[in-house]
This record gives structure tokens, C-alpha cells and sequence, in this order.
């Protein structure tokens, strides 16, 4: 008997569609179906892997306004960000493709030694519905530049905008070597204990931890993004419009539901009053509401257990004194207006957890020393940013962070990778070397008599 997995709008809860849930024999059949489809796609050069990808991804173009209606209902994001979302993935795609194509050339070391980069077999890829289709290519493109076969799992939260992206790429894509399956942590288990040979995940530090300890047994390779708690720092010779606005644009995006979004805020003591009351000016101008009412900046959250734990820390903040300019514990269903929390402290959950929704939370410091240390205080090491003038860049060099951005966001520019440090990742991808990490390197010498 067929058991289906309903997907529903989060702004209403209504349902939108439904997929089969695979098995763990069509998992497993997924696999070795990829394994055969590798065989041949390996033997292909790689700019002829490349031109492949360049133009199943040329597929999604005319069906741009289709899937991001589509992902605007499934995910919730409003669908000006939708369409933002999938003109990134239409035209960074290709550009990924060339990238990966580019880095995976074989070098030569010397006269007599060269890098080459070998297909690892399959990669199992599973990523998260905050950025279902962006998140997902990241990870699949470069899989299969290197000339892979994938198994790609979508969150079990947004299985119809991936089955869409994957079936327009497979118009293209030789028969097999791309496969969807669908489910919840029971198939991503069941894909992981696979007979893969490489798991790249974009999820939670407690989903993370699990798929390593799946993954040992079998020293599988593994890259993963695992999510963060991200701070900002905002110095006294800071520009206080320009921080206001990064901290409530960072903070908001996509609901908060994004992995780089500013968590904690810490401020100099000297300018914080006119921070608070500028972040709370700029934050009630928001409006919540769903994916097609004009207007909108903040959407739904994805479903009831993360509303349920974004209340969670809210209460928590307010039970132990915080102070708040906006917003608060009292929330409609299915929403998180705009919350700006002041005067956070260490023993928080805003403080030291991730919280993942529209939420600002501030403290004040006396002594840069004591907002880096806060700032360091954390299992998290994804993204940190310092708004400040010229001693900035000496503050930026002491966080502890993959991604450091000062007077400006994270992520950097052109081919920069993608990458956390301490809990927040493991590997990384992006750039010539995060694309390396999808093959086998392999070193190869030859007597030069």
C-alpha cells in the first residue's frame, strides 16, 4: 500500500499536493540506478558533463513564473523573494556548472606529476526547505560535474517545488543518474546507510550529528552546512542607519528563516539607545502576511513546531527581564510579527540557540573585549558581521566564524565558498576547492627518464 506525503501551505494550512513516500526497496533501487547511470556519465570529459547540466538547467526558464508560484505556496516566502530565488538558480546554476567544470581539470605538479579528480560513485544529497531549490543545486551541480550519480531527498516540507526542478532537469539529464525520493528522517536514514559513497547535507546541528555517526561505519565522505547563530557587533564609531537597516534586513529575510540571518546583536553602550529605537522604527514598517498579498515582508512560518519554539524563546527572553520594543510571545497562529528584543543576556535561548524566525536581539557592552567574547560563545560558527569604522577589520579577525562580513553582509563575492566553522559545518562547498570535495583526488607520477 502506497503511503503519500501531503504538502501544505503554511499560510493557511491548506493542502496544495502529495507525492509517494519511497520505500526502503525503490531507495535502494534509486541507488543502484544511479551507480549504472554514473558509469556512462563518467566516461564523458568534463566540459562535455558541464555543457549536459548548462542545458537541463536551460529547461527551467520559460517554467520561471510557474515554479516560483509554486514555491511561494509550498514554502510560504512571498513571491517577489521566490522570483529572486529562482532567477538565482536559473543563471547561478550554469555558472556553478562552469565553475566545478573549471576546478575539476587535472593539474600539473612539476614535470612528471599531475591532480586528477575521479567520480566518487553516488552522492546523497538532502537539503532544507528555507531555500528548497537554491540549497539543493548548490550541492547537486557540483556532484554532478564530478561525475556522479545523485539521490537528491528534498525536505519532507517542500517535495513538490523539488520534484518539479528535478523532472524539468531530467528532460535533459541522461535516464537514472539524477533520482528524487521522498520522505521524512526515516528515508533520509534509509539514503544515508545506502550504498552511497558521499552525503552532502544542509540541515540542523542534531540531523548533522546523526547522518555522522550513519556515515562511520563506512568512512563515507560528507559535506554539511549545519545551520548558525549568527552575531553582529556594532561598534561605537559605527553608522548607526546604515547598522539599523543591515540588522533588520538580516533578521527578517525570508522570515528569518535563513541560516546566515543576524541572531544577537551586541552594541556599545554609548550609541545603543539610538540603535534600539532606530531597529524598532524600521521594523515596524514590516508587514506580515501570505506569499500573495502586496506588501509582504514577512511570510508564514513553516509549520507549527517551529512557531511553536520562536514563541518559546521569545517567553523565555521576557521571563528573564528582557526588555521589548516590539512585538512579543503573543502571536497569531501560523506568524511571528516583527520582534525586537532588547537588553538579551547569556542565559537566553535567544543567546544560545538558533531560533530561526523574525526576531532582534540585543544587548548592550561596556568593552569590545566582552561583546567578542559573547560572540565567540557559541557552538556556531557560520557567519558573524561587525559594523564599525576603523578598528573593525582587528575586531573581525578575532570571531569565530566561516563567513566574517564588516560593515556589509556574509557570503563574499565571485566564487567564494560557502562555509561554517566549528558546529556549523563540516567541509564546505563552493569555490574551486568546495567543488574538489565532490571527487576523488587522485595523484599520478611518472618517471621522467
Amino acid at each position: 500500500m502506497t503511503t503519500y506525503l501531503t504538502s501544505y501551505d503554511p499560510s493557511n494550512g491548506e493542502p496544495i499536493g502529495s507525492v509517494p513516500v519511497s520505500t526502503g526497496e525503490q531507495i535502494t533501487e534509486a541507488i543502484v540506478a544511479a551507480h549504472s547511470a554514473a558509469i556512462a556519465w563518467q566516461r564523458l570529459k568534463i566540459d562535455e558533463r558541464v555543457k549536459v547540466l548548462e542545458s537541463s538547467y536551460a529547461k527551467l526558464l520559460p517554467e520561471t513564473d510557474r515554479l516560483a508560484e509554486l514555491l511561494s505556496r509550498e514554502m510560504g516566502k512571498d513571491i517577489r523573494r521566490a522570483t529572486g530565488e529562482l532567477g538565482w538558480v536559473v543563471h547561478g546554476g550554469p555558472h556553478s556548472a562552469q565553475s566545478a567544470g573549471e576546478a575539476l581539470q587535472s593539474r600539473k605538479l612539476g614535470d612528471c606529476t599531475r591532480l586528477e579528480y575521479h567520480p566518487l560513485g553516488v552522492v546523497a544529497v538532502i537539503s532544507p526547505w528555507n531555500y528548497p531549490l537554491a540549497m539543493a543545486g548548490n550541492l547537486i551541480v557540483p556532484a554532478l560535474v564530478a561525475g556522479n550519480g545523485v539521490v537528491f531527498k528534498p525536505s519532507e516540507e517542500t517535495p513538490l517545488i523539488a520534484r518539479e526542478f528535478v523532472a524539468l532537469l531530467n528532460q535533459v539529464l541522461p535516464p537514472n543518474l539524477l533520482q528524487i525520493i521522498h520522505g521524512d528522517g526515516e528515508q533520509g536514514k534509509a539514503l544515508v546507510e545506502g550504498n552511497v559513497n558521499m552525503i552532502a547535507f544542509t540541515g540542523s546541528q542534531a540531523v548533522g550529528r546523526e547522518i555522522m555517526a550513519r556515515a562511520a561505519s563506512r568512512l563515507k565522505r560528507l559535506v554539511m552546512e549545519l545551520g548558525g547563530n549568527d552575531p553582529m557587533i556594532v561598534m561605537r564609531d559605527a553608522d548607526i542607519e546604515r547598522a539599523a537597516r543591515f540588522a533588520v534586513a538580516s533578521s527578517f529575510e525570508n522570515a528569518g528563516q535563513m541560516c546566515i540571518s543576524t541572531e544577537r546583536i551586541y552594541v556599545d553602550e554609548t550609541i545603543a539607545e539610538r540603535f534600539e529605537n532606530r531597529v524598532a522604527e524600521l521594523a515596524a514598517s514590516y508587514r506580515v502576511g501570505p506569499w500573495n498579498m502586496a506588501g509582504v515582508n514577512i511570510g508564514p512560518i513553516i509549520n507549527a513546531e517551529q512557531h511553536r519554539k520562536i514563541v518559546g524563546h521569545i517567553r523565555d527572553a521576557e521571563a528573564k527581564g528582557a526588555r521589548v520594543l516590539l512585538g512579543g510571545s503573543e502571536q497569531p497562529q501560523r506568524y511571528i510579527h516583527p520582534t525586537v528584543i532588547c537588553d538579551m543576556t547569556p542565559d537566553m535561548l535567544l543567546e544560545q540557540e538558533e531560533t530561526f524566525g523574525p526576531v532582534v536581539a540585543i544587548s548592550r557592552y561596556a568593552d569590545i573585549g566582552e561583546a567578542i567574547q559573547r560572540a565567540n560563545a557559541s557552538d556556531y560558527g557560520l557567519g558573524a558581521v561587525v559594523f564599525g569604522g576603523t578598528e573593525a577589520e582587528a575586531v573581525a579577525d578575532r570571531l569565530e566564524a566561516g563567513m566574517i562580513g564588516i560593515n556589509q553582509g556574509v557570503g563574499g563575492s565571485g566564487d567564494a565558498p560557502w562555509v561554517g566553522a566549528k558546529q556549523s559545518g563540516f567541509g564546505f562547498h563552493g569555490s574551486p576547492d568546495g567543488h574538489r570535495q565532490f571527487a576523488q583526488v587522485r595523484v599520478v607520477s611518472c618517471s621522467s627518464a
